[in-house]
């Protein structure tokens, strides 16, 4: 039950937080925070992208939480770029994270260009990215004040190193099948006769 609002010592002690280690690498969830702004032109519909006034930049507002390990439940906020006005940069960028988050979620090497591959980084909508699970390596930027901050800006395919050493480590999980999972598309994979028939999404470092 909450305590008074005019008295405060019964109040838990606020908690803080360390960086997260860079380099960290951690299965994650993905949601994104709706900001109102579609451009069907683009396939920016559903209203998850999020357009900046002042500077005219166009991104999603992307909360990831920590499924397991030390770090469980944590949050680290990024933005995924989807246009800037000085230049393609920052879009292309956006686009590279986000090919490596449908690597990372459906078991893709990066260098597979089968035609099941092509089809599966394809996607109906931002829908299908809003509650999707990846791994993700954890990096240190800062926030507007210039304080550090803890970031993700590259998802972890089977073909990176780091994928083998997270599960050599011992750090197998099972993902919860999310709603937005259930309508993306189906996840190939080399070894397809493994993945569960009522889970066609299920990340392969889960298997």
């Amino acid at each position: 039950m909450t305590g008074a609002w005019n008295d405060y010592n019964d109040a838990e002690s606020q908690t803080s937080y360390d960086l997260i280690p860079k380099g960290t690498i951690v299965p994650v969830r993905m949601t994104i925070k709706p900001g109102g702004y579609d451009d069907p032109a683009q396939g920016w519909t559903g209203g998850y992208a999020t357009h900046n006034d002042t500077t005219g930049s166009v991104y999603l507002n992307a909360e990831f939480v920590i499924l397991e390990g030390p770090f469980a439940k944590r949050k680290v906020w990024s933005l995924i770029g989807l246009r800037s006005l000085k230049g393609p940069e920052w879009g292309n960028m956006g686009r590279s994270f986000v090919r490596g988050i449908l690597n990372s979620s459906r078991g893709l090497s990066d260098k597979d260009n089968s035609p099941q591959a092509q089809a599966a980084r394809r996607i109906n909508g931002f829908t299908d990215l809003d509650g999707i699970e990846f791994l993700a390596k954890i990096d240190v930027g800062k926030d507007a004040n210039g304080d550090p901050k803890n970031d993700i800006r590259f998802a972890v395919a089977p073909n990176h190193k780091d994928w083998d050493t997270f599960k050599s480590g011992g750090g197998l999980w099972t993902p919860s099948q999310s709603a937005s999972a259930a309508t993306a598309q189906p996840m190939p994979h080399a070894n397809t006769e493994t993945q569960p028939a009522s889970n066609p999404n299920r990340p392969s470092w889960a298997q």
